[in-house]
């Protein structure tokens, strides 16, 4: 049996000025993924950019490569949580994901961050269970290349 891998897009777009680097899912899940994973999970992390065009530092960027890493060994992955885009610019990182649980992705996390350093990082949860937030994004880059 094989197993389809999700799309991704990369693109860019300017926020006040700065660009902001996207790399999201191309399209969103079948019903059944949407409706078990209701929470909009978002790991923001704030770097001061003013130097770079609002991109990070490559010492900062350096570590946020290490978080990305450990974030990409977090246990579920289709059952608790998705993970669905980042973003990179105008002084903001973001790894989005959409969960089932937020107590269990938190363990989940907490376990794959376990051997890492302390990241300067904020995790918010929103109720998104038609996924608003990521058709948008899908939204937003197909209308900008018509």
């Amino acid at each position: 049996m094989s197993i389809a891998e999700d799309a991704w897009t990369v693109g860019k777009v300017e926020v006040k000025g700065k660009p902001v680097i996207y790399k999201f899912l191309s399209q969103l899940p079948n019903e059944k993924v949407k409706h078990s994973l209701p929470w909009l999970t978002v790991v923001s992390w704030k770097y001061d950019g003013s130097t770079n065009n609002g991109m990070p530092l490559p010492e900062t960027n350096k570590s946020m490569i290490s978080l990305e890493d450990a974030l990409e060994k977090i246990q579920g992955e289709g059952l608790i949580y998705k993970s669905v885009y980042s973003a990179t610019g105008n002084n903001l990182k973001e790894f989005v994901f959409y969960i089932a649980d937020q107590e269990k992705f938190m363990q989940k996390f907490n376990v794959a961050l376990s051997h890492e350093p302390v990241y300067p990082i904020e995790i918010n949860f929103y109720e998104d269970k038609e996924w608003s937030d990521l058709s948008k994004l899908i939204s937003d880059f197909s209308a900008a290349k018509k």
